[in-house]
Order: C-alpha cells, then sequence, then structure tokens
C-alpha cells in the first residue's frame, strides 16, 4: 500500500472528486460534519462503561469519544511528521492525519447500541436463543443470519455512515474514503467461522469493498473478501484502548470502586522505568494536595507518555504495517514497565471495574429492555395489519421504515436500525410506555 493512494478526499455517494474551494479542508469537514449531527450528540445519553450519572460524573459514549479524538489528533499528527520528514510522502494530504485521525475517532462508536457493550450481547441473544431465534428458518442467507445472532457495533457504525436510510442521501454521511477505512478494525464481513469479529454487514460489503479498491487496501488473499487493514486504523484502536483503559481506572476512582492508593499505584508503574519522570512526577503530587487532581494529573501524564510510545511503535513497524503484515494492536506491542502496567489496569478493569454491581446491573436491563422492545417491534413488522402493530408502528422513524412487502432481512434491518440508534432513556422510557409501566402513577397525579 502506498500513502499517496491511502489518502483520498472521494467522498462516499460521490461518483468523481470534489472541488476543493472551501476554507476547511475536507478532512475537517468530515469532523465537524460528524460533530453536529444527532448520531453523535444522542451518545452523550449512550453509557460507556458506568451508568450514567448522578452526582459524580463519568464517561459516556460521546465524552469518551472526544477524548479518542483528542488522542487521534495527536497521534496523526506525529505520524504525518515523519512521513514528511523520513519517508518523503509528497501527497499534501499527508498534512491532514491528525483531522482525519480525529474525525474517525469520533466516529468509531456511533454504532454502539444503549446500554454499552451489553447491548450488542442482548441484540445478539435476542436472535441467537432468544424470541428473534424463531426467524432463523426464514432466512436462507446464513452469512446474513451471522449479523444478527453477532451483531457488532462495529459493523454499524461503518452501516451508520455509509448507508442510503429512507429521505436521504446516497452515500449517507458523505464522509471521506480514508475517514470511514480508518474506523474499520476487521475489515472482512460476518461470517468468517475463524474470526470472532466482523467490520461490516452483508448490506455494506459491496460498499466497502469499493472504497478498499480504490484506496489500494491489501486483500489477504485473491478474491477472499478478507482485507488488511488501513494503517491509519491501527491509530484510532491505539486511542480508543489508551483512552478507555486510562479513564475507566480514573472513573472507578471517583465513583470510590478504587482507593486513592490503588489508583495512584496503577498510574504511577507507567513511569517504573523512566527515573527522571517518576521524579517529576512525584515533585508534582507533593505539591498538589487535591487527590482527584493528583489522579487528573497522573492520568495525563500516563496519556502522553502512551502516544510517544505507540507514535515510535508504528514508526518502527511503518513497513510492516504498509505490507499488510503487522499483527495485534499498538499497545500489544508495548514494552517493558509500560507493557506491564497496561496488564495491571486490564486486570483490574475485569475483576473489579467491569464485574462491580452498578455495571452488571446495566447488562442486566440492556437484556430485558432491548429483548422487548426488539419483540414488540419485530412482531409488528410482521404482522403490520394487526391492530396493536399499528399503534406500534409510527414509533419507527421514516427513515428506518421499508415496506410491509419487503424481504424478511430488511424488516429486521429497519428494527434494529431503530433500536441500536436509541438512547439509553429513550429504550428505556419506551419500554415502560410500552409495558403500561408508570400509567398508573400518571393518572393518580391527574
Amino acid at each position: 500500500m502506498n500513502w499517496e493512494q491511502l489518502l483520498s478526499t472521494q467522498r462516499t455517494g460521490q461518483d468523481a472528486l470534489p472541488e476543493l474551494h472551501h476554507d476547511r479542508t475536507q478532512f475537517q469537514r468530515d469532523y465537524d460534519r460528524l460533530i453536529f449531527s444527532s448520531p453523535f450528540r444522542r451518545m452523550q445519553d449512550k453509557t460507556q462503561v458506568f451508568p450514567l450519572p448522578g452526582s459524580v460524573f463519568v464517561h459516556n459514549r460521546l465524552t469518551h469519544s472526544l477524548e479518542v479524538a483528542s488522542v487521534g489528533r495527536s497521534l496523526g499528527s506525529n505520524i504525518s511528521r515523519f512521513l514528511k520528514d523520513e519517508v518523503m510522502v509528497k501527497s499534501p494530504l499527508v498534512d491532514e492525519l491528525g483531522a482525519v485521525t480525529a474525525a474517525a475517532c469520533l466516529a468509531h462508536d456511533m454504532g454502539n447500541p444503549p446500554f454499552g457493550h451489553s447491548g450488542e450481547t442482548a441484540i445478539s441473544h435476542f436472535f441467537k436463543s432468544g424470541d428473534g431465534e424463531k426467524y432463523h428458518h426464514l432466512i436462507n442467507d446464513e452469512a446474513v443470519w451471522c449479523d444478527f445472532i453477532n451483531f457488532e457495533g462495529n459493523a454499524n457504525a461503518f452501516r451508520l455512515l455509509t448507508h442510503q436510510f429512507g429521505g436521504r442521501r446516497r452515500g449517507g454521511f458523505r464522509m471521506t474514503y480514508t475517514m470511514v477505512a480508518s474506523i474499520v478494525k476487521y475489515p472482512y464481513p460476518s461470517g468468517m467461522s475463524d474470526r470472532k469479529k466482523y467490520g461490516f454487514f452483508q448490506t455494506e460489503k459491496t460498499a466497502y469493498v469499493d472504497i478498499a479498491k480504490s484506496l489500494g487496501i491489501i486483500e489477504e488473499k485473491s478474491g477472499s473478501g478478507v482485507f488488511v487493514r488501513h494503517p491509519l486504523v491501527y491509530l484510532v484502536e491505539a486511542a480508543d484502548d489508551i483512552c478507555y483503559q486510562v479513564m475507566d481506572i480514573e472513573d472507578a476512582h471517583k465513583l470510590g470502586i478504587l482507593d486513592f492508593n490503588a489508583t495512584r499505584d496503577l498510574l504511577f508503574a507507567f513511569f517504573a522505568d523512566d527515573d527522571a519522570s517518576a521524579r517529576r512526577l512525584k515533585e508534582v503530587c507533593t505539591s498538589v494536595t487535591d487527590r482527584n487532581e493528583q489522579i487528573a494529573f497522573l492520568r495525563a501524564s500516563v496519556i502522553g507518555r502512551l502516544v510517544e510510545l505507540c507514535t515510535q511503535i508504528f514508526i518502527i513497524n511503518h513497513d510492516v504495517i504498509l505490507a499488510g503484515q503487522f499483527e495485534g494492536s499498538l499497545i500489544k506491542h508495548l514494552e517493558g514497565s509500560a507493557a506491564e502496567a497496561m496488564r495491571k489496569c486490564e486486570t483490574t478493569g475485569f475483576r473489579l471495574i467491569y464485574k462491580h454491581p452498578s455495571v452488571v446491573e446495566i447488562e442486566i436491563a440492556g437484556y430485558k429492555i432491548l429483548g422487548s422492545l426488539l419483540k414488540e417491534f419485530m412482531d409488528a413488522v410482521m404482522n403490520p395489519e394487526d391492530s396493536y402493530s399499528g399503534l406500534l408502528l409510527p414509533f419507527i422513524p421514516e427513515q428506518y421504515r421499508v415496506s410491509f412487502e419487503a424481504p424478511l432481512e430488511l424488516r429486521i434491518r429497519s428494527v434494529l436500525d431503530f433500536v441500536s440508534g436509541m438512547t439509553d432513556v429513550y429504550a428505556l422510557d419506551l419500554f415502560r410506555k410500552i409495558n403500561g409501566i408508570g400509567l398508573a402513577d400518571k393518572r393518580f397525579k391527574r
């Protein structure tokens, strides 16, 4: 692969390159278009890990994505300087690596359903073991069925950005090819028996292949349908890994799940083999008496160190990455104290954070609420003439509606597009309305 081809301002849904007459660059326009979009705003009411905040504010999908974009911009800018000064890439678009990486980071979680990662599991469970299993024998394509029983927020993000929903423009958000390719961590469709995750649904397979071929992204084996990653995917992935691992530790401290000393030790461990940095951090922490401020300072220092290390890993492996032969993530190639500290953070996360009762409660709620909504709306689109269905169907926005004579697959996708786009609060509110919860209280108040 080569950077001159990998960096493109061609947009989804457009047949030719756009004219460059805007004050903003094309990649800046990607970023701004996402910031002002409704799906992006809705992430403020979608769970990241912990329940949405009460008196203590923790991360939601939106604040997480903004922070990932900030880290991604730093990584992209670092690699931009390397490509210009060392690799001598001539494309003027190389100056915009920070902008396009930041835009991809903004978009990377936009396809996630409500209730965090448990929402993906709840949707998959509905079709695999729940009421939705009854549709299996009606779907003739097993690859399509895999889209449903292994629902992927990654693939849903690609669909959200590129699919032409009802009444909308061809090409979806009309993002640049480079930006869209940069969010696809698993560049192959569902149904690959040897792979757990995938990057796009069967409905968007042609769209991805067209983008990949235009950018010169390598196919692992001719005709396999499995591509290697666009190089910028590694930067987006690293920014996400850095933020969620480190920020989850800080959130756990704010919520009292981790005490101050345990949190401080986890963060200090990233500098165990760097005496000068460790001394500087200790001096600052001695002068700063506010414990939350100490943790925030240490967190920022850890992020800065990881950005530096991931930049170095990308540069060292640049040729291998462009050849499509790099294995794993940048974070997995950390060495020394940083690698050991990251492992400790991961272990702490799985042992104390992700199994915490408040997190598990969200998972249980996701199963109950999403399972109920999927059942009600699936029944409605399958039986549109039923009087009860007539009450439910108007809730589905026009952009997601399909003809009642449409193939079963498309009717299922219309419900999934609707439900996966909900916020946590809207899903809970609609669940209550459909099940009559709280109705008696409202009548009493009147």
